[in-house]
């Protein structure tokens, strides 16, 4: 697509409320702007496309800044105390309730999403999403990159494969990696937030692969974890 027609979109959803999508598709309009002005030799249109390019800047900030409000936790309204070594506590079992039709977005954030095991966690949690919310649109990952180069390749191929099987069902994924974080958030465009102090990561490995909990995760045994479910405040 073109500058302008990303742009034209980001309005779009910005303006139908899907601010996650809209501000990824805001920084990739700016980013072919600049692009074009870069190889603009014409001063005229040069200083047009630089405007407008931080026109939607200013946008993108400002929208940002509406997140970080609409995302600032409220009121706890669940507190679970997961036991070591306990049972029946899947994503549908855990999760499931908070997520419904309303959820056109979801940002994951994770910091450690690079390892076989943790890639196949996010992806029984991205089941769920697809089961649960019907009109799911985006989803967000935001975690750290991993340090070897296997794993990192392993973690980048994963990630593009599962983008790839995503947009069949017409649900953008979008990768965003950062060194310096640490939160471990699940942020439901119904106004939910599920914060877990191991993230994905919770379940024991299995001692025996050939064993229950292979395939249904209500019976894998849980490392202790404590998760708090938040319902944002309103703007």
């Amino acid at each position: 697509m073109s500058a302008v027609e990303i742009l034209t979109k980001a309005c779009e959803f910005d303006q139908a409320g899907r601010y996650l999508e809209a501000v990824k598709l805001y920084e990739d309009g700016i980013r072919k702007l600049l692009d074009i002005c870069k190889s603009e030799t014409d001063s005229t249109r040069k200083q047009h496309f630089h405007t407008k390019a931080k026109e939607y800047m200013t946008r993108a900030e400002l929208l940002q800044s509406k997140l970080k409000t609409i995302y600032s936790k409220g009121e706890v309204i669940d507190r679970i105390l997961i036991a070591n070594g306990s049972t029946g506590n899947s994503y549908k079992s855990l999760f499931g309730k908070y997520m419904d039709n309303e959820v056109k977005e979801i940002l994951i954030e994770d910091t450690y999403i690079r390892e076989h095991f943790q890639i196949q966690n996010l992806i029984m949690f991205l089941e769920l999403a697809i089961k649960k919310c019907k009109c799911l649109k985006f989803v967000k990952l935001k975690t750290t990159p991993a340090d070897a180069k296997s794993t990192l390749d392993q973690q980048q191929n994963a990630f593009k494969s599962i983008a790839s099987d995503l947009q069949k069902r017409g649900v953008v994924f979008d990768v965003e990696f950062s060194s310096s974080m640490h939160d471990r958030e699940i942020l439901l465009g119904n106004g939910f937030i599920i914060s877990v102090g191991r993230g994905l990561d919770m379940f024991k490995p299995l001692t025996n692969k050939y064993s229950l909990g292979m395939m249904d995760y209500d019976f894998r045994e849980c490392k202790e974890t404590k998760i708090d479910v938040f319902r944002c405040k309103k703007i």
